[in-house]
């Protein structure tokens, strides 16, 4: 007797599937080979149809996107100035409103009705069920609030530093225009390279990935046993419930390290072991944020990419940075911290930057002269030179492998066969260009009245502003390239602190401002471009995508500020460690960072440094390496063109991986590493039927349970100030990884040698 089920049996479950579903998936996969997908994962997570009727412009999209925009703007800015800051993402809102979403599909009246000036045009505040692309808005929505996965708009940082580490003046309107123009004037220039980094099937944005299979999950229907529906709702349960121990009842568990438990009175052992402020060898953690906090979630990152990462990372932290500092002692490196973004003086003591600083908010010559050369540890040091390599090798890198292919693409964009994606997204009427030239032109204007009208609070002259801006269109291309390739993105900070550094020195926030316009410009241009990546995967109408990030960036920009100009005039000493109490969270990492970079660049200027009047003039041969190493991986490739894996050695990422380092760990980077390698890996390799189905909907649950977890946490219990206190709540214990190892230096807390 034949049965109406067939039973498809994979690694992962048994899976159950009614015959008349599987002839439908059958024929929706009845599609020209030359159309698929010419990346794997992308044919493994990406649906191959469309429904064009879904409506998308619901009553139930502008009202939830609004409020996840807002409540995620509102709270990543929140929780930014914290010792641990946390990113809540757009996964938390794709979770949060598929059931508000559902319940108000069941209680909105159905009744239709016609609006004033829209003619015959009819509407419903409930159109039918709630449906994936509607989701899909919501989530980009809420995505422009996170500052695409960024957290708060990085002008804040402007703001934080002239206010609470400065102690100078800037107003309300002016912080607001900083951070709404630097936020959206790379959206202008983002329109015309979405035909050579959206549309291409090889520009595939791993990231989106991820969220594509967390839609999937939530909306299909499936028949398996464990569906991606339930197993995400299990593994959204274990991550929330298991982050109340690194969270707060243990929070050892984020950071252990059993060299400095074995030896608590040695600075080398500890600078060695510790995950925190060493090479972090013995360190582990099992804190889900720590492990994807920098570098994001390693489950989402190829394989390739992981591996030119990890040869980046094991190069620098485990051979030239204790090769200069316990073998060679260049730059008298045992006289200052192994790992730290601080800034010293040659005594191995932090610089007493504010008595630099004149009344002009310049540099005072006679107090720097008196005070002495700025000193960097080793590891930031070699960061900075490798991250001047990789900015160059990002430009070799794109004109050797994928040169061609753009000007191709620029020839003739509409000539080449498209894949199944772009050829069912040519359905839908296209962004005009005119609507990016008006947003390119009003964000830049309005740029150009703040450097005129408001020059003293913003230091940067309006030429700056139109230098900066070319120079974060020069390298969108490039780095929209890599990006969407590798999942790794190369940043312009270093490189137009240099620049402007050289040209204007001696003035900290023209510094800031000008690496804000250049280098913010740029991401957010990436960004865009990857949200429209999504767009693309989903199927969403193209100008619905474009209104929506448009506003959202808007909305978040103003919470964003907002919240920080609250805090900063609401909380005492606030990013002043040294003046807070000691369980005080308030203490801006990121800030200070950010500060120490305002001061190398912009007060003292790179030639006091990188230059002739400086000690680390030796670094800038990094970018003539950064220019050579692509070139080189091409000839080779060129020489053995059989040997396909040659293409797959990424420069640009090899120097870039530490580039987050400091605040960025080695505990980070060996975690994010090991993880990233199970599963992009030996997962992928072994068990690629469970990799298909689980993979992304795994990353998804990981950060949304502890999204969750970590503002209850927060809102019930810490900022209530419960607290407990014992030898789990101590840190990793490894006190002593911040001293010098020099002799004879003393440091508050540090042996004397």
């Amino acid at each position: 007797m034949s049965s109406s089920y067939e039973t498809d049996v994979d690694n992962s479950s048994t899976t159950t599937i009614p015959q008349h579903h599987k002839e439908e998936e059958e024929k929706k996969e009845e599609i020209d080979p030359d159309e698929q997908s010419p990346v794997e994962q992308v044919r493994l997570t990406v649906s191959n149809d469309d429904d064009p009727s879904l409506p998308v412009w619901t009553f139930r999209m502008w009202c939830l996107g609004i409020l996840s925009c807002g409540l995620l703007a509102f709270l990543n800015t929140f929780f930014s100035y914290r010792t641990e800051p946390l990113l809540i993402t757009m996964i938390s809102a794709q979770v949060a409103t598929l059931p508000v979403g559902r319940f108000m599909a069941k209680v909105l009246p159905e009744k239709k009705f016609r609006i004033p000036g829209f003619g015959a045009r009819e509407f419903s505040l409930n159109p039918g069920p709630f449906n994936i692309k509607e989701h899909a808005l919501i989530s980009i929505f809420a995505n422009t609030g996170s500052g695409f996965g960024n957290g708060a708009a990085y002008a804040i940082s402007i703001v934080d530093i002239v206010k609470a580490f400065y102690r100078r003046k800037i107003s309300f309107l002016a912080s607001w225009i900083l951070v709404v123009t630097t936020q959206v004037l790379g959206y202008g220039w983002a329109g015309i390279m979405r035909k050579y980094v959206v549309e291409p099937a090889e520009m595939w944005w791993p990231s989106s990935l991820v969220q594509v299979s967390l839609f999937r999950a939530l909306h299909e229907k499936d028949y398996s046993r464990l569906s991606r529906g339930k197993f995400f709702l299990i593994a959204l349960v274990c991550s929330f419930s298991w982050y109340t121990f690194p969270g707060y009842i243990i929070p050892t568990l984020s950071n252990l390290s059993l060299l400095c438990l074995f030896f608590p009175r040695s600075i080398t052992a500890q600078q060695i072991g510790s995950g925190m402020h060493g090479l972090g060898i013995g360190s582990f953690t099992f804190d889900w944020s720590v492990v994807a906090s920098f570098l994001l979630s390693p489950l989402v990152s190829p394989f390739f990419a992981t591996v030119n990462v990890l040869v980046g990372y094991v190069a620098v932290v485990y051979v030239l940075v204790p090769a200069a500092y316990w073998g060679l002692d260049m730059y008298n490196a045992k006289t200052y911290p192994f790992f730290s973004s601080h800034l010293f003086n040659k005594q191995g003591q932090q610089y007493n930057v504010s008595a630099i600083v004149n009344d002009k908010f310049e540099i005072d010559m006679a107090a720097y002269e008196q005070q002495g050369h700025v000193n960097l540890t080793m590891f930031f040091a070699i960061t900075y030179g490798l991250t001047f390599a990789a900015v160059i090798a990002t430009i070799t890198h794109v004109a050797c492998f994928n040169g061609k292919e753009i000007y191709d693409q620029f020839r003739a964009s509409s000539k080449g066969k498209p894949d199944i994606h772009t050829k069912l997204m040519r359905k839908y009427k296209d962004i005009p260009a005119w609507w990016f030239g008006i947003m390119l032109a009003l964000s830049l204007l309005l740029s150009l009245l703040l450097c005129i009208f408001m020059k003293d609070q913003v230091q940067l002259p309006w030429w700056a502003l139109l230098f900066s801006a070319g120079l974060a269109l020069f390298f969108t291309l490039p780095i929209s390239i890599i990006t969407a390739t590798t999942n790794q993105t190369p940043g312009l900070n270093v490189i137009t602190e240099y620049v402007f550094g050289i040209i204007y020195p001696g003035r900290p926030v023209a510094n800031v401002c000008f690496k804000t316009y250049g280098y913010i410009s740029m991401s957010q241009a990436v960004s865009f471009l990857n949200d429209f990546k999504l767009g693309h995967y989903m199927k969403i109408p193209p100008r619905s995508m474009f209104i929506v990030q448009f506003l959202g960036t808007i909305i978040a920009g103003t919470i964003n500020i907002g919240v920080a100009w609250y805090l900063l005039t609401s909380i005492e000493n606030i990013c002043h460690p040294e003046l807070l109490s000691p369980n005080s969270p308030w203490t801006c990492p990121g800030d200070s960072v950010f500060y120490s970079a305002s001061v190398i660049w912009g007060l003292v200027g790179p030639r006091r440094l990188f230059g002739s009047l400086g000690n680390y003039s030796a670094l800038n041969w990094c970018f003539l390496g950064g220019a050579l190493a692509p070139i080189l991986v091409w000839l080779i490739y060129k020489t053995f063109p059989s040997q396909k894996w040659i293409r797959l050695i990424n420069f640009p990422v090899i120097f870039g991986s530490t580039g987050n380092m400091p605040p960025a760990t080695s505990l980070n980077f060996n975690s994010w590493i090991f993880v990233g390698t199970i599963f992009n890996f030996f997962v992928y390799r072994y068990k690629k039927k469970w990799w298909q189905r689980y993979n992304y909907v795994l990353s998804a649950a990981l950060d949304a349970g502890l999204a969750f977890m970590g503002v209850l946490l927060y809102f019930c219990l810490q900022y209530e100030g419960i607290s407990i206190s014992w030898w789990g709540t101590e840190g990793e214990h490894c006190d002593l990884a911040t001293c010098p190892t020099a002799k004879g230096i003393q440091v508050d807390g540090c042996p004397v040698h």
